[in-house]
């Protein structure tokens, strides 16, 4: 396979797994938020579901950056250019 074609299917999969867990971000940041108004109570004398909102999107937010970096590790891995670990 050339390196030009290799490349171009590398991208096209960086591309997909970067368009998903955006996909996912936007769903944690404007969906999970907003009906997050649904939950009564209040914690500290806070509402809780803004507590839970903020702390439940932070994990989810690390959780992203965790599954990307292995997943472009593992298609570096794949195509060929991964560099010295």
């Amino acid at each position: 396979m050339p390196d030009a074609e290799r490349a171009r299917r590398r991208w096209r999969a960086g591309q997909r797994v970067s368009a998903w867990l955006l996909a996912i971000w936007f769903v944690v940041t404007f969906g999970v938020t907003y009906f997050a108004r649904d939950l009564n109570g209040r914690v500290f004398e806070w509402p809780f579901s803004f507590w839970v909102a903020a702390q439940g999107a932070l994990l989810v937010y690390l959780a992203l950056v965790c599954i990307y970096a292995r997943l472009m590790h593992r298609l570096d891995l794949e195509h060929g250019v991964a560099g010295d670990d």
